[in-house]
């Protein structure tokens, strides 16, 4: 059974850092593209950040996916956060090996979530 569990959430100040976890199991997932979307209250699921299976990091602006395989884990590390990037944040897979565009968000695989509150 494929499950994703999100961790790491939580009250961060303007202009701080977070680190999320996403704890796969139940299928390989360094074989696979994991993402990672949010959602915002009132508003659509957003696409943040995509790493194609295989590989171990990918970068985007201030989001950075680095992924250990032997700990089926991923990692979202988010620097320079504002109070707009308040939201809940999910990881996510389709079981493919490339990750679709950078806005998709419609997975067939996702977490429950961990909320981020970004506020002073």
């Amino acid at each position: 059974q494929v499950q994703l569990v999100e961790s790491g959430g939580g009250l961060v100040r303007p202009g701080g850092s977070l680190r999320l976890a996403c704890a796969t199991s139940g299928f390989n997932s360094g074989r696979y593209a994991i993402g990672w979307i949010r959602q915002a209250p009132g508003k659509e699921r957003e696409g943040i950040l995509c790493i194609s299976g295989g590989a171990t990091g990918t970068l985007k602006g201030r989001f950075a996916i680095d992924r250990d395989i032997a700990e089926n884990t991923l990692y979202l590390q988010m620097n320079g956060l504002y109070a707009e990037d308040t939201a809940v944040y999910y990881c996510a897979t389709d079981l493919k090996d490339r990750c679709d565009v950078p806005s998709y968000t419609a997975y067939a695989y996702l977490g429950q979530g961990t909320q981020v509150t970004v506020s002073s």
